[in-house]
């Protein structure tokens, strides 16, 4: 391989990276926690989405001829476009609506260009933990520069984002991924422990700090689910299961009341029993009035919220926006994920798939994203590029040799 060659490839590869990042920084929100120094919610707008045109612009530009590979994942996300562009079409949820599907089509559009770069490898989860450990450490720093914008009463003393809004659900779930992730490639032998230690014990510290359960089961169960899968493969995996379930069992009996008062985060029963006030706003929005067209396709891309509060869980944020083909549509993309990542062999790349996929249907319940431009697709687009199967290598062309006249006599010549 020539060295101009390896140097286009590593080009091309710090291009795809920074798209990434950028689609990270897209994904984030412009809601959340007043922070250290007012950022008003227009110029974080307007950095989130020039973030998205400069992922898109960037992706282009090193896939100028639209190689892309075959994803049943990219394609349902694209028939869910269709979806939304039909459902606010009618202007239901204002010209907004017209807004997000422009966003939705662009970031589809990005992660179409970058499945030509799918192959099963540990690349993009490599670059998923390296931009949300970038983004946990700005809320560290927050903490460090004012524990009190950190951990404001408004959100009864939870970890928000001090430098950027972020709310303590958007940490939670950052830490736990990428705590799951690291985990796996410790058991992977794809890292050392010196380098997930540095990953994991922080993140640890900032989901405790968060209280945030959703996030917290989500680790708990997808990295039961993953390690299983390689519990018949890797003595490595079956050695932690054994110690983690022990360490469990121990940490039930000993903190038992600790984690219990962590759980409920000073909640009243009847409080903790209805969600924090989910099942009210679930139960409203169930019960209101639909013709068969919002049956269908719903209202439009809006905020995720009826009635001025907050959905707080996908699949009703899809009803409500996309309508029940948005609803078949998610569906179909967790079945098909899921589906894949059960008839693959037993490997690590399998193992952080079914962590990805696992962690999104569990967080599903009580978060939104699933329908939209969101830090839960790109989870799934990561779990994606581990289900792909690797790409053929290319034979070497061998170039054609013009055969060469032989005479009669010299043939004869050659037989005696």
């Amino acid at each position: 391989m020539s060295p101009d060659h390896t140097d286009h490839t590593d080009h091309t590869s710090k291009v795809v990276g920074t798209v990434w990042g950028l689609l990270v920084l897209n994904t984030l929100g412009s809601a959340g926690a007043k922070t250290i120094i007012p950022l008003p919610r227009s110029l974080i707008q307007m950095v989130t989405m020039g973030a998205l045109v400069a992922a898109f612009a960037l992706a282009l530009a090193v896939n100028l001829r639209l190689r892309i590979r075959a994803s049943a994942f990219v394609f349902l996300l694209t028939l869910l476009l269709v979806s939304s562009v039909i459902s606010s079409a009618n202007l239901e949820s204002g010209f907004g609506a017209l807004f997000r599907c422009a966003r939705l089509a662009l970031f589809v559009g990005t992660l179409w260009l970058l499945s030509r770069w799918w192959d099963g490898g540990l690349t993009f989860v490599r670059r998923h933990i390296r931009m949300y450990f970038a983004v946990l450490g700005s809320v560290a720093a927050g903490l460090l520069i004012s524990p009190g914008a950190a951990m404001p009463e408004l959100y009864g003393g939870r970890l928000v984002g001090a430098l950027w809004p972020l709310t303590p659900p958007q940490i939670g779930q950052y830490a736990a991924v990428i705590i799951g992730l690291t985990v796996l490639l410790v058991l992977g032998r794809r890292t050392t422990k010196g380098s997930a230690a540095v990953v994991i014990v922080p993140s640890l510290v900032l989901l405790a700090l968060t209280h945030t359960r959703t996030a917290t089961l989500g680790l708990l169960i997808g990295l039961v689910v993953a390690i299983g899968s390689l519990v018949l493969t890797s003595a490595a995996a079956r050695r932690f299961f054994a110690w983690a379930v022990l360490c469990a069992m121990v940490a039930a009996v000993a903190f038992a009341s600790a984690l219990q008062a962590w759980f409920l985060r000073g909640q009243s029963k009847e409080n903790f029993s209805s969600l924090t006030g989910r099942a009210k706003v679930w139960d409203a929005l169930l019960a209101a009035p639909r013709t068969t067209s919002e049956e269908l396709f719903g209202m439009g891309l809006g905020d995720k919220s009826f009635g001025g509060l907050p959905i707080d869980n996908s699949w009703l944020a899809v009803y409500h926006e996309q309508g029940m083909t948005g609803v078949a549509l998610v569906a179909a993309i967790i079945i098909v994920l899921g589906g894949v990542a059960l008839l693959r062999p037993p490997s690590l790349s399998r193992a952080c798939a079914i962590f990805l996929i696992s962690y999104c249907a569990i967080a599903s319940y009580t978060e939104a994203g699933l329908g939209d431009a969101s830090p839960y697709l790109l989870h799934l687009a990561v779990a994606a590029s581990l289900l792909a199967a690797p790409a053929a290598a290319t034979p070497l062309s061998v170039p054609d040799v013009p055969r060469q006249h032989i005479p009669r006599w010299a043939r004869r010549s050659e037989v005696t």
